[in-house]
């Protein structure tokens, strides 16, 4: 694809607003992504502390640090910072910064929802980590927060609920303005079928929000009138059945697996084609792979649920459905890996995230497929095979292309280069601590141990303090990750407006840093 440039920018400098009140009421799409990395940035360090405490608890065998109830808050918490504090907004900052400079728009279509948008995280973020201070602690019936745990707990559990509510709306109001955006903006000649893959993962992703972060403030609230309200939805002793509460759950959740994962494959899309100097092998394919990923996370959801004593129809058609999943997903990893073959490949730092993420990811896709089959979750369900499973998914699959995104567009929109040096250290940490923590979850879970516990039986124990070893390593090694972004926007090396030998796309087009102001004529897509 060429892309013939009329105008990349308009350069009243003067026009950039200075000090609080830029970020407090921007509406400038760079502004806006920048706030919602940072945030993501800081809820990761937040939700990877919890997960350190969960860690150094199972060290050991027996009681050693913090008593259950707070192990179990800190289950809960950890994996609702990771979802809803760290991984979407960090993906809505990339949409934000990327989606107007790949499509050659001026800006977001709703510059002042956005703005609000972003503003919706820091009180939801406040209500939920301020839940663990009120009497009687945070919520503590894991992520999930099935009844009658949910039902039964204290003033946390209304606290958490109303920050779900809280990130929902943003999340809403985000992807409403991303669907705007694509659909209205795109500069002359730019195609649906001409767009960078990001931003198609990016419109079905917005697609997917819209129609389940209803379902769950829909659950959350019947859940709070459960509470407060002497409704009996979820209630077995007054009529109600918490299995319903499952099954509203599970139909957002699975779909929510999906919109952690899918703007990631559009990350690795952008990358990979970039280091082996080809186009992305099979754009089309791609395209309808991730529309049929979509639309098959709708009809998988009770693939949680086998063990509630479903009718065995319903788990066929539920265990048929879901490895029907690993059709698509293998469509997008075959394409990646016919793009690599034969490249002129190059191994700088995003290069290695992209490659590591779906290796690593293929791993989760793999075991999922175990998962599907029911007679074998049976013997799954509820171990550590389950968290090995899913933090291969999400941590390999969204975390590190995540990384890589941010060493691959960072020189373009701060004008420095990153180090190099210091990124390299950074993955390979990452990624060995990453493998030393939850590869050998495989084995625990298949062994038979139970997670969301806080004690263990004595044979687990080399396994898990191994596990807890690369965990503290995983943790404190995104360290060298806040250093090199800092030391690329304070003093990295200038760098190319190109910055990549090998990319493509209109976002390379412009200048580096990318001026505060683009695109303001379209630019002509031929």
């Amino acid at each position: 694809m060429s892309e013939e440039m009329t105008a990349v920018a308009d350069h009243h400098h003067d026009e950039i607003p200075k000090g609080l009140s830029r970020w407090l009421f921007t509406t400038n799409h760079k502004d806006i992504g920048t706030l919602y990395l940072w945030f993501s940035f800081i809820m990761f360090i937040i939700g990877g502390a919890m997960a350190l405490v969960i860690r150094a608890e199972l060290f050991q065998p027996g009681l050693q640090l913090v008593n259950p109830h707070f192990f179990n808050q800190m289950t809960t918490v950890h994996a609702l910072v990771m979802i809803f504090g760290a991984i979407m907004p960090g993906f809505v900052g990339f949409a934000n910064w990327l989606v107007p400079l790949m499509i050659g728009a001026p800006d977001m279509a709703l510059p002042r929802m956005n703005n609000w948008s972003f503003w919706l995280l820091p009180f939801a973020g406040t209500l939920l980590i301020g839940s663990l201070f009120l009497p009687g602690g945070g919520p503590a019936a894991g992520w999930t927060i099935y009844p009658p745990l949910s039902i039964q707990t204290g003033m946390g559990m209304d606290f958490t609920i109303f920050a779900i509510h809280m990130l929902g709306m943003s999340s809403i109001l985000g992807s409403i303005n991303i669907i705007a955006t694509i659909l209205n903006m795109r500069a002359p000649g730019m195609t649906l079928m001409k767009m960078p893959l990001f931003v198609w993962t990016w419109l079905i992703t917005a697609f997917l929000l819209l129609a389940v972060m209803p379902v769950l403030a829909g659950a959350v609230t019947m859940l709070l009138t459960d509470r407060h309200f002497d409704t009996h939805f979820f209630d077995a002793a007054g009529g109600g059945d918490p299995l319903m509460f499952q099954h509203i759950f599970w139909f957002f959740g699975h779909p929510e697996v999906y919109i952690l994962v899918l703007p990631a494959f559009g990350m690795i899309s952008a990358i990979i084609p970039t280091f082996a100097r080809k186009p992305l092998f099979g754009y089309t394919s791609m395209v309808f792979a991730t529309v049929s990923i979509a639309f098959l996370s709708f009809i998988v959801w009770a693939h949680h649920m086998y063990t509630v004593g479903m009718p065995l129809s319903g788990e066929l058609f539920f265990m048929y459905a879901t490895m029907l999943i690993a059709i698509p997903t293998g469509v997008k990893v075959f394409n990646w890996l016919a793009t690599m073959w034969r490249g002129s490949m190059t191994f700088e730092t995003p290069m290695l995230y992209a490659i590591s993420a779906v290796a690593l990811f293929t791993v989760g896709g793999l075991t999922g497929v175990m998962m599907a089959i029911t007679p074998a979750d049976f013997q799954y369900h509820d171990t550590y095979f389950i968290v090995a499973h899913f933090h291969y998914v999400i941590f390999a699959g969204s975390v590190l292309s995540m990384f890589g995104a941010v060493y691959f567009w960072l020189p373009k929109w701060t004008g420095h280069m990153y180090n190099e040096t210091l990124g390299k250290w950074h993955f390979w940490l990452t990624v060995i601590a990453f493998n030393v923590t939850f590869f050998p979850q495989h084995f625990l879970g298949l062994a038979g141990m139970p997670r969301r516990i806080p004690d263990y039986a004595q044979q687990f124990t080399e396994f898990n303090m191994v596990s807890s070893i690369g965990a503290f390593v995983l943790g404190f090694s995104q360290i060298l990750l806040l250093i090199n972004v800092v030391r690329t926007i304070k003093a990295g090396q200038q760098a190319s407006d190109q910055v990549w030998e090998g990319a493509e796309g209109l976002e390379w087009t412009l200048p580096s840093p990318t001026p505060y102001h683009t695109f303001v004529t379209p630019p002509k897509v031929s």
